[in-house]
């Protein structure tokens, strides 16, 4: 099962505002009446009886901080984390990276329904969204297919519209830390469009066929890691609604099987 972490910060937005709206517009004059009518001498009962519950005090406390987390992470920015290898050499296992929210549209919360449309995605962006055959997880590969591309890959090499991806061999890859199982495979430059990004190729591993035209409102994706990643190559297409914005920046690495932090990657930007 997972975790729904959008699902709860909406919750206790939603929940902490109501309350504190309760207090303010009911509970609070019922109080400060109360204690005006028991107001003894000393005036100490007035007091005790004007004042608000520790529950009602939390929530005026934290109703801002979880209204102003809620806004950056569904509008503006999100912070995900990388898992696997399947995107090596651009992420390596550890990173933690931003993506942007708005760049694609803007969606509700939870709902995910577009409610501006500011743009699509190019070729060669690297997005982060939910996985077709279960929603509740996030992935992240790279869009190489567009609506109406025909999207072919055999011996190890991307074709779009019948045209051949250029890959230009860089020498062995140096894999570290989490990401040592990779070392001494192939580190190709792959020229897509004006993007150019580096990929991994093991030419130990069979390469998979596959020939398909990208239906409208999807879009094709693939790790740079290509002989170890589950992409669009496995499961299919994935589908506009289910984008959740596009990666542009490393913010932090922690790997602990190459020391810990890796410094040299922090502030990185991605292409």
């Amino acid at each position: 099962m997972n975790f729904d972490f959008a699902a709860l910060l909406v919750f206790l937005t939603f929940a902490s505002g109501l309350i504190w709206a309760i207090d303010a517009w009911f509970l609070a004059p019922r109080r400060i009446s109360n204690a005006t009518t028991r107001t003894t001498g000393s005036g100490e009962a007035g007091q005790n009886a004007s004042h608000e519950s520790v529950f009602v005090e939390y929530a005026r406390s934290f109703f801002p901080i979880f209204l102003i987390v809620l806004i950056l992470r569904s509008f503006l920015v999100e912070p995900f984390k990388i898992p696997s290898a399947s995107m090596m050499p651009t992420l390596l296992i550890g990173d933690f990276i931003l993506v942007n929210k708005y760049d694609y549209g803007i969606r509700l919360p939870v709902l995910n329904y577009k409610i501006i449309d500011r743009g699509t995605p190019e070729r060669g962006d690297i997005v982060v969204f939910r996985y077709p055959e279960d929603p509740g997880i996030p992935f992240i590969k790279r869009i190489v297919g567009l609506p109406g591309d025909k999207v072919a890959y055999y011996d190890k090499t991307l074709y779009i519209n019948s045209l051949p991806v250029s890959q230009i061999l860089k020498g062995h890859y140096q894999g570290q830390g989490a990401g040592i199982m990779m070392n001494g495979v192939s580190l190709r430059l792959e020229l897509l469009d004006d993007i150019e990004h580096e990929i991994l190729i093991d030419p130990g591993r069979m390469s998979q066929r596959l020939e398909t035209v990208v239906p409208e409102g999807h879009y094709f994706v693939l790790g740079d890691n290509r002989d170890n990643s589950k992409d669009s190559r496995f499961w299919g297409f994935v589908p506009d609604q289910n984008l959740v914005g596009r990666a542009f920046m490393i913010w932090m690495n922690w790997d602990r099987k190459n020391g810990g932090i890796d410094i040299s990657r922090i502030g990185t930007m991605m292409k």
